[in-house]
């Protein structure tokens, strides 16, 4: 719990919504964006280290609560210095991102395009992990695993692209 504190602080309902944000989102993201598609996709061409489908909902949901900590963390030290906006934009932008892949990929089947749109996701990620850090150094590191993981997604969505051209 003393990971959680900001300035021996909690602010429950901010760190709360910092949290339910990425998760509802992503959540909604995902049931809009895959509604239909799961015949689609299981008749696609796969490479060998394809997770099973049970793992993205998991890996997610870790994931969007580490981010939504870590944006807790950064925004309320910047806060701090009436500096939110800097942490607020990278962060904003990204999940922005995030959310809008998954109509790419899966709802309009634009996997070439959602493999480019993945490598500004990547950048805005890694921009936002290091304006996270300069506020904040366990915030910065929270993004870590989410970086590794849009790098592995990055590879699978170019596989599936390939292989299915």
């Amino acid at each position: 719990m003393e990971f959680l504190k900001v300035k021996g602080k909690i602010k429950t309902g901010k760190l709360a919504l910092s949290i339910m944000v990425p998760i509802v989102g992503g959540s909604l993201a995902g049931a809009f964006a895959n509604r239909n598609t799961k015949e689609e996709y299981a008749e696609l061409k796969r490479p060998s280290f394809s997770p099973p489908p049970w793992i993205f909902p998991l890996a997610w949901t870790a994931l969007y609560t580490s981010m939504g900590v870590a944006k807790y963390r950064a925004a309320e030290k910047a806060a701090l210095k009436k500096e939110e906006g800097k942490v607020l934009l990278p962060y904003n932008l990204q999940l922005g991102l995030n959310f809008l892949w998954s109509f790419l990929f899966f709802k309009w089947g634009l996997r070439g395009t959602a493999l480019a749109e993945m490598a500004l996701l990547l950048a805005t990620i890694t921009w936002t992990t290091y304006v996270f850090y300069q506020y904040d150094q366990t915030a910065g590191t929270l993004m870590v695993p989410y970086i590794a993981w849009v790098m592995f997604a990055m590879g699978l969505n170019a596989s599936i692209w390939k292989l299915n051209k």
